[in-house]
């Protein structure tokens, strides 16, 4: 079974109060799990990676093989795909993490995507800050 993953971080400060939102859709593209979810304090980047993760995770919950990770963060993106290396300390634990996540797929595709395309998970990440 292939999902779609959209994710996103918040972080309201750089660091401070920080959310995530994810949101997967099954093949028929139907929305199968979302995530909103306060993560404490965080920088914008350690957001973006903890939305990935529980949005692996959850991916991993719904017996899927394939994985279609969709993000607006362009960082991020070429962090996992490995065009860029993670120089931040606090970064490379939760790039480890994905990677390990990632693995345990039949198949992954990492794609950017613009804002416009990342609306719900923005959402998502916005209302757990919001609530």
């Amino acid at each position: 079974m292939k999902l779609v993953l959209y994710t996103d971080g918040a972080s309201r400060g750089n660091p401070g109060p920080a959310s995530i939102g994810a949101v997967l859709y099954d093949e028929d593209d139907a929305i199968a799990v979302t995530v909103s979810e306060e993560i404490g304090t965080a920088t914008n980047n350690v957001a973006e990676y903890s939305a990935v993760i529980a949005g692996l995770e959850a991916a991993a919950q719904l017996g899927a093989d394939e994985v279609e990770l969709r993000s607006d963060s362009l960082l991020l993106v070429r962090q996992i795909s490995g065009e860029y290396r993670v120089k931040a300390a606090g970064l490379k634990p939760l790039h480890a993490k994905v990677s390990e996540l990632l693995a345990t797929f039949a198949s992954v595709e990492v794609n950017h995507v613009p804002r416009e395309q990342n609306e719900v998970a923005d959402a998502l990440a916005n209302a757990a800050l919001d609530a």
